[in-house]
């Protein structure tokens, strides 16, 4: 028995108002990591109250303003037509901040959220600042884009990456964890998946995610752009009754991973998968940091990776190439 009816949420599943997607602690059952993805029409507004979080407004198609009480002026982001085409500059809003989120031509933005202490800066993240590294070769080749991993940009709790794995090829691989405190080995961190597919299922011609999650899963399909994208992923338990997922993935699904060894991540043959990954923990003093164990089964993969090419198909863009 696994726990794909609790943990694996469907696109529409967890809609709420504005919301294509409303996760927070109580929903998950856990205690910092949030994510939303905004839907707004052409000439929409929405009004964002922090409340005790820290947020990341992060444009998965489409462009907006982002006008945080108290700051002299508001922040443009440029964003993009989707995050297959390229990085997007983003926007941070403390906690206890109140932010109005606008947008002239409509799009998709994820807000990425954490639980937290300290109120740091509102801030604007530029994307040609964006690290994107190229981890793993072969067939476990993919492109991470580290807009608010902890090294590169500064939040309280909330660690935050993009994920775009090759049509064919492994990512979040070996499964690896981070459900307990070791210091200086593993942290701490809940986390979300969020994913889509390159011209995958629920996807309109705009890019947005059918709310029912039904339009393009209960038809037949024909090829790219009408439903046929899907990917798969994996969580096995680390402790005795932890996390058991084993998950068809699509556009506008979602994952909860409070525990256990995740991965791999898989994309169909031909269809590029996206996902953004969300996490947070508990802190306990220590530094906010991403620290992982690696499978003892599975770790052994990473010792073959100097010995194999990265994907000729990667990178599929670069942090420069930020679309105007």
């Amino acid at each position: 028995m696994t726990d794909n009816d609790t943990h694996v949420l469907r696109a529409g599943a967890a809609a709420q108002g504005p919301y294509a997607l409303d996760i927070d602690p109580k929903r998950a059952g856990w205690s910092h990591s949030s994510l939303r993805v905004l839907e707004l029409p052409p000439g929409g507004s929405h009004s964002l109250a922090a409340g005790d979080s820290e947020w990341i407004v992060l444009p998965l198609s489409g462009g907006c303003t982002v006008h945080v009480e108290g700051e002299a002026e508001g922040f443009e982001l440029l964003g993009r037509d989707s995050a297959f085409k390229s990085v997007t500059d983003f926007a941070y809003v403390p906690r206890d901040a109140h932010a109005q989120i606008t947008s002239g031509a409509g799009g998709r933005f994820a807000l990425a959220g954490a639980r937290c202490e300290r109120r740091l800066p509102a801030r604007y993240g530029p994307a040609p600042e964006v690290p994107v590294e190229l981890r793993g070769t072969g067939n476990c080749s993919r492109q991470v884009n580290n807009f608010a991993a902890a090294s590169a940009f500064a939040c309280d709790r909330l660690i935050a990456v993009e994920v775009l794995t090759p049509g064919g090829n492994w990512s979040s691989y070996p499964p690896h964890k981070h459900d307990e405190h070791h210091p200086g080995v593993e942290s701490e961190l809940e986390e979300i998946y969020y994913f889509e597919v390159d011209g995958g299922g629920g996807v309109d011609g705009h890019g947005r995610a059918d709310r029912d999650g039904r339009a393009d899963r209960d038809r037949e399909t024909d090829g790219p752009g009408r439903g046929s994208g899907l990917g798969y992923h994996r969580v096995s338990p680390s402790r005795p009754g932890g996390t058991d997922i084993l998950a068809e993935v699509r556009t506008g699904d979602a994952v909860l991973i409070p525990d256990g060894w995740h991965g791999p991540s898989i994309a169909a043959p031909g269809h590029t998968l996206y996902y953004l990954n969300v996490m947070a923990g508990p802190g306990s003093g220590e530094e906010r940091e991403w620290l992982i164990r690696d499978h003892p089964d599975h770790g052994w993969i990473r010792d073959t990776w100097p010995s194999q090419p990265v994907d000729p198909r990667l990178p599929l863009y670069g942090p420069q190439e930020q679309e105007r």
